[in-house]
């Protein structure tokens, strides 16, 4: 049986996986069912269920209220999956999806022409955190799972990365992060309570891999071109080091991506005022026809 022969609904399912946001989405799927596994794990897939079934609900009431066609939200999709896959599956269920609302809103409301400036998981998950205290165990990046399982996130991470073509943000953010952690350590740099060494040990790496490849990747609240993009790459990772040295915490990742975003956002609204301003012209000078 060749793949022309499949039902309509198995060919859509084909195209889908190879389009970025399948392959994102498959991805965290993997993830997120890989690390199920752990004691607690069928706790957080539920969690995961209810942030999905959430922000679908969520973009389908928007296009509603805005009077759009109503479609089956991928990226609600993506979103839901990442709010619950950072939250600790202890986390109570109506905070999950305060969470997830809150991101999906955030896609909505604080945005650039038609694309959200801020990553919208990260902007819940930040909600959460300063609001609620809410617990953050990055779980389904493998974090409560032998440490070997680490080669897995990577093999995955690497695969979405190449994919979506965004590795050269994914090198920077964590070649940057990684590097000036560990001049830290060697320099006994950063604070007794939170040090660079307990950064460079899990779950923090688990965390900060987990962030490059699914969170820093996202397409509308990251640079395209490849200058741009490695440029991003280097300020998110440097402001999380700064950021973990000054305050330690756990929200110094999500930290960091925002204000990364807010960068990009800033640099296209830049690039595009100058591209539209108006050329003046000297009295008497007629433009041409």
């Amino acid at each position: 049986m060749n793949r022309h022969s499949y039902p309509k609904p198995i060919k859509f399912f084909i195209r889908f996986v190879k389009t970025p946001k399948g392959v994102v989405l498959t991805g965290l799927a993997v993830l997120t069912l890989v690390a199920s596994l752990f004691p607690q794990g069928k706790i957080g897939l539920w969690h995961a269920v209810v942030a999905d079934l959430t922000a679908v609900s969520i973009d389908a009431l928007v296009a509603l209220v805005l009077r759009r066609r109503v479609t089956f939200s991928t990226g609600g999709l993506i979103t839901g999956l990442i709010v619950a896959d950072v939250l600790s599956s202890l986390t109570p269920l109506y905070l999950v999806i305060l969470t997830t609302v809150v991101a999906l809103m955030s896609k909505h409301v604080i945005r650039r022409g038609r694309k959200p400036i801020f990553n919208p998981a990260a902007v819940g998950l930040v909600f959460a955190l300063s609001l609620f205290s809410s617990g953050q165990s990055w779980w389904a990046a493998l974090t409560l799972l032998p440490i070997w399982y680490l080669a897995f996130l990577l093999a995955i991470g690497v695969y979405v990365a190449l994919r979506v073509k965004k590795y050269p943000q994914v090198l920077a953010f964590l070649g940057t992060y990684f590097a000036l952690l560990l001049a830290m350590a060697l320099l006994h740099l950063g604070l007794r309570s939170d040090t660079p060494g307990d950064a460079l040990r899990v779950p923090f790496i688990n965390a900060a891999l987990f962030l490059g490849f699914f969170m820093l990747t996202d397409p509308p609240t990251s640079p395209a071109i490849t200058r741009d993009q490695v440029l991003f790459g280097v300020i998110v990772g440097g402001i999380a080091v700064i950021l973990f040295a000054l305050f330690g915490g756990l929200a110094y990742l999500l930290i960091a991506l925002l204000l990364g975003n807010l960068w990009s956002a800033s640099l296209a609204w830049m690039r595009r005022a100058v591209f539209t301003r108006p050329v003046a012209t000297s009295p008497g000078t007629q433009r041409p026809r």
